[in-house]
């Protein structure tokens, strides 16, 4: 096979910034995937720059992410901002199944001088910034890597009145109804759907969000890589008092996990950019750079934050309005829920704060949400219990146990093979890096935060449709 070939171009066609970035991007992919098609090359590149965080844990490419991330600071004449010396309480669910290396990244946000209250969720882990499962309220303030990003990713539940047979009746159809009908990664419609969404004031008024609505328009209604997901399985309702209409029982469903695609990257690491240039903290602590709300900087992140999420719905519609066409239904209910999203809420003594829930579901009182599990374990639809402990927030799934790069080396295809046949899974694409093995335990999960929401179902997947 010929050695790869990579020049500058190529990079900044896939959006790559001019500079240093690019030689290092070059670089790396030479001396790890020198043997790659290039095809393939490309396609890694433009998911690593979608999508910086998933690469974190890789060491072949995690000096890209690095340079995409780690934003240089221009230095002007500005007094570095103090951290607290000690770190504001906070509560800990599921303490025991949570990494030290995480609350110390925890410990850290909670020594931020415009910090309110925060809480950790238990499926969280080591993150850029926050933690993932953080929960963070800030004053005033909206802190991009406390959002993360990855804007608006969310879940969505399509419930269908279908006996629970119509999954085993065609299998292999509706294999190729999500092949036909989900793109992910790099991959997009030739036709997408057109969006009201897309049409947007915001797309005229900012200017990052200009530049970023023709390629909005590309990738609307397809998932991004990484965890990512569209799935059919077996909805089981068991509260008769669920808030949805429906009677105790079995259904089918379909369930999506994405977000907001290359327009809610670009517009993290804009404004990430910003914020680490007006917002000087000590090194350890830079991710965590805020942008006050009261600046223009701050006004425009949160109206294009808004925009991102927003985007990120769409996208879900689209791929449920495919996959009903294609099952000629229509849902009997719908559940849908952003995490990586910051909300304007209210603290009991009446202060109005910013609530970063980067990798945390809503859990306000009678608020439904899903949180999943893998490609193998069950979601739960749940009903939040408004506690106010969590900043009202409960997980957003199971929570990584293990790093993307050390499920690649420490599982086989073959097991994962077996496994999914012990669950009667059906799996179109999937890397290595998403084993089920390298999540946690999603029933331990949910019995940490049981004083967080109420279980009214659950969602077991039986077709899973992911990148590659």
């Amino acid at each position: 096979m010929a050695k790869l070939k990579l020049k500058e171009k190529d990079l900044t066609r896939l959006g790559y910034p001019q500079g240093k970035v690019i030689g290092i991007a070059i670089n790396v992919m030479l001396k790890h995937y020198r043997r790659m098609p290039k095809e393939e090359a490309l396609d890694l590149l433009r998911d690593i720059l979608e999508e910086p965080e998933s690469y974190e844990a890789d060491p072949n490419v995690n000096p890209i992410v690095r340079e995409l991330l780690d934003v240089e600071v221009i230095e002007e004449e500005r007094e570095e901002i103090s951290l607290s010396q000690d770190v504001r309480p906070y509560p800990i669910f599921g303490k025991e199944g949570i990494e030290s290396v995480t609350t110390e990244q925890m410990d850290l946000a909670m020594r931020l001088p415009v910090v309110a209250e925060g809480a950790l969720m238990p499926d969280a882990h080591l993150g850029y910034g926050l933690p993932i499962g953080g929960v963070l309220a800030v004053e005033n303030a909206v802190i991009p890597y406390g959002v993360g990003m990855d804007i608006g990713c969310r879940m969505c539940l399509s419930i269908f009145d279908l006996k629970p047979k119509f999954l085993e009746r065609d299998r292999n159809g509706l294999k190729d109804m999500l092949i036909q009908n989900t793109r992910f990664g790099a991959k997009s419609f030739d036709q997408p759907f057109d969006d009201e969404v897309l049409e947007r004031s915001e797309f005229k008024e900012i200017k990052v969000v200009k530049k970023l609505r023709q390629k909005a328009r590309q990738q609307i209604g397809s998932s991004g890589s990484g965890n990512h997901f569209v799935e059919f399985g077996l909805v089981e309702v068991k509260d008769p008092d669920n808030g949805l209409g429906l009677r105790e029982g079995m259904y089918v469903g379909v369930l999506s996990h994405s977000g907001s695609r290359g327009m809610g990257a670009a517009i993290a690491r804009h404004y990430t950019d910003i914020a680490m240039q007006t917002c000087l903290l000590p090194k350890a602590a830079k991710p965590l750079a805020w942008l006050d709300l009261d600046s223009e900087a701050g006004q425009e992140y949160w109206l294009a934050m808004n925009l991102a999420g927003d985007y990120a719905s769409a996208c879900h519609h689209h791929i449920h309005r495919r996959l009903g066409h294609a099952i000629a239904e229509e849902p009997i209910a719908v559940i849908e829920n952003h995490h990586n999203f910051a909300w304007k809420e209210r603290l009991p003594d009446g202060r109005e704060v910013i609530v970063h829930r980067k990798g945390a579901t809503p859990a306000g009182k009678g608020v439904l949400g899903i949180i999943p599990g893998s490609m193998t374990a069950p979601a739960f639809i749940v009903r939040g219990k408004g506690n106010r402990q969590s900043l009202q927030s409960a997980s957003h799934g199971a929570g990584r146990r293990m790093s993307r790069n050390r499920a690649k080396a420490s599982f086989t295809y073959e097991k994962l093979k077996k496994h999914l046949r012990e669950h009667r899974v059906e799996l179109i694409g999937g890397g290595m890096d998403e084993v089920p093995f390298s999540y946690k335990d999603i029933h331990q999960v949910m019995a940490y935060q049981s004083r967080l929401v109420d279980v009214l179902g659950s969602f077991t997947p039986k077709i899973v449709r992911m990148d590659k």
